[in-house]
């Protein structure tokens, strides 16, 4: 029987993984991180516990300098994360209409690029190695106008200087066009970029959940992305812990390991926020401990054990 067009894709995919993996043993593994915004209301403190438990050395911390009284302070980030011996892979930039690059009201243009500055300044005190934008808001999928992506670019590039300046990376997400206006797929993640036009603008943060809605295959999304992604978002297909959907974890391994995704400064990151429309009201809410300890735990092992069975 003839294969599906899909099957055909991962079929390349794995032969060329194969073919890697003849050149001689593959000794260093992809870099777990967790996004954690999704804990909730959680402590650090806590959050930290659970992913040490889990395997993971790396946290993305929710981007929550919402305005100079709020969010992590990196004296206690840094004393926190010391105690478990991890490290902060980046920040996970949130962009609403509140602060969106892309709006036709200028103080929502401000607050986002405040709100850049701010978290610029946070990542680089705690060490972080990017920090997420997305170029609209979230949230929002209607399009003000035809010219949002001209507003987003201009934005962006009143604080593109400051990333260099910190030494933190831009990773543009695209997300799927029922949460934004603009930026759904990798090729347009890298046509803003190029319109941007600036080196502090030059990586890609992926998200295989919205991936699986606006790329034609996930696997070969991955290997156009190449060496501008610096950090991928995972969840399964039905945007719960890795192994509970049908999702095609192995095929995102072998497609990573393509690109030399397993060097330092560049992470997966699972980020499984549940079913739904709208998985924001678990930002602010009271986090279910144990079901966030299984979450973890699920996820970590069935990726690990994926990786491993794709090494062998």
């Amino acid at each position: 029987m003839k294969a599906q067009n899909y099957e055909v894709k991962n079929e390349r995919i794995q032969e060329s993984f194969e073919r890697l993996k003849s050149r001689g043993p593959i000794k260093a593994r992809l870099n777990l991180s967790w996004s954690n915004w999704g804990f909730g209301l959680e402590s650090l403190e806590d959050s930290c516990e659970r992913l040490k438990a889990a395997g993971v050395g790396y946290i993305e911390l929710h981007g929550n300098h919402y305005g100079d009284d709020l969010g992590y302070r990196p004296d206690e980030v840094l004393a926190t994360l010391g105690r478990f011996g991890m490290k902060v892979s980046g920040i996970c930039g949130m962009f609403s209409a509140d602060n969106d690059l892309s709006s036709n009201r200028g103080i929502q243009r401000q607050a986002a690029v405040d709100y850049i500055r701010r978290e610029l300044q946070f990542a680089h005190e705690v060490g972080a190695t990017y920090l997420l934008v997305v170029p609209g808001a979230v949230g929002r999928n209607a399009a003000y106008d035809g010219c949002e992506w001209d507003r987003s670019v201009v934005s962006l590039r009143l604080v593109a200087p400051l990333f260099e300046e910190y030494g933190i990376k831009a990773a543009i997400e695209p997300i799927r066009s029922a949460e934004v206006s603009l930026v759904h797929t990798i090729s347009e993640a890298k046509r803003y970029i190029t319109d941007v036009d600036r080196p502090g603008v030059q990586h890609i943060n992926g998200d295989i959940y919205h991936m699986q809605s606006e790329e034609r295959h996930i696997g070969e999304a991955i290997l156009e992305a190449g060496d501008a992604l610096v950090n991928l978002h995972l969840a399964d297909s039905n945007r719960c812990a890795l192994g509970d959907g049908a999702m095609d974890i192995d095929t995102i391994i072998m497609a990573l390991y393509l690109i030399g995704y397993n060097a330092p400064g560049r992470f997966a990151t699972p980020e499984p926020l549940g079913p739904g429309g709208d998985p924001y009201p678990a930002m602010n809410g009271k986090p279910a401990r144990k079901a966030l300890d299984e979450l973890v735990g699920s996820t970590v092992a069935y990726f690990r054990e994926r990786e491993s069975a794709l090494l062998e």
